[in-house]
């Protein structure tokens, strides 16, 4: 096979990986406190032909002195887009919205025998029962802890109404008085890039990096959280459209190159 008809091929591959993410992305798009997700490609290695075999051949030259023939491109890194979506109110006590860009709800995740803290903008919460209905835990709609400042936020179950305040305080009323019994914990990405998607609309600190590195606990203020709203997806469907288009012109184009590739070594094949 010709190296360009490799190059074609190879690409064609990573191109189909970033269709796959793009087709993630409007999959995603109605789901709520999703990141988007963006492709990044870069060359593949590449190999240096000396085409001047006298010195003399260079003077007056605009070109470089060696032919780099590459192998393809390559889908490099996926890097994810924290970019706050629309804020939606639900009017909904345990719904809750972050207020700010970067900042994410912690969850405990337990699964596959794995316990491990992971990140969220998705604010939908729920109220499970524990301890034979004595006590409430706050969990996600896929059952998973929610964390506090204190560990995973748990009531005493016969309260008269609960909201969760602008500093992520839940508050709970009982016998007519509104007290704190939790407060969220609330962590900010100083590194976004490096956090690791990890499904479920959850990102991971990556294996062999100190959590320390990426996230930095937020202070208590007013305003960080919105109660009864639901942050939206990011996704800009007009731009995934676009994307999707020059994506599937360039699978096209390299298609092309193999079929022409073909075409060419079949010409040769016949020369007697």
């Amino acid at each position: 096979m010709s190296q360009m008809m490799i190059q074609a091929a190879v690409t064609m591959g990573q191109l189909q990986n970033k269709l796959d993410l793009i087709g993630n992305n409007l999959a995603n798009s109605q789901t709520t406190g999703y990141k988007g997700r963006q492709s990044e490609f870069s060359s593949l290695l590449f190999r240096e032909i000396n085409n001047l075999s006298d010195p003399k051949n260079a003077e007056g030259r605009l070109t470089p002195d060696r032919i780099r023939l590459g192998t393809g491109a390559a889908l490099g890194a996926i890097s994810v887009d924290l970019n706050p979506g629309v804020v939606k109110e639900t009017g909904r006590a345990l719904d809750a919205a972050l207020t700010k860009k970067n900042q994410l709800f912690q969850v405990q995740v337990t699964e596959n025998g794995r316990n491990e803290t992971q990140y969220t903008r998705d604010g939908s919460f729920y109220l499970t029962p524990i301890n034979n209905g004595q006590a409430l835990r706050l969990v996600t709609e896929d059952g998973f802890a929610v964390r506090g400042t204190n560990g995973p936020i748990e009531i005493a179950a016969g309260y008269e109404n609960l909201e969760i305040g602008s500093n992520g305080d839940i508050l709970v009323t009982r016998n007519g008085a509104a007290r704190s019994e939790g407060r969220l914990a609330i962590a900010e990405a100083v590194r976004p890039r490096s956090l690791e998607a990890a499904g479920v609309n959850f990102f991971r600190v990556p294996d062999g990096m100190n959590a320390d590195e990426l996230l930095a606990g937020v202070q208590p203020a007013d305003n960080l959280v919105q109660g009864g709203a639901l942050e939206q997806s990011n996704v800009d469907i007009s731009k995934e459209m676009t994307d999707m288009t020059l994506a599937q012109r360039s699978y096209q184009f390299n298609a092309r190159t193999l079929s022409m590739g073909d075409q060419m070594q079949g010409l040769v094949n016949q020369l007697r």
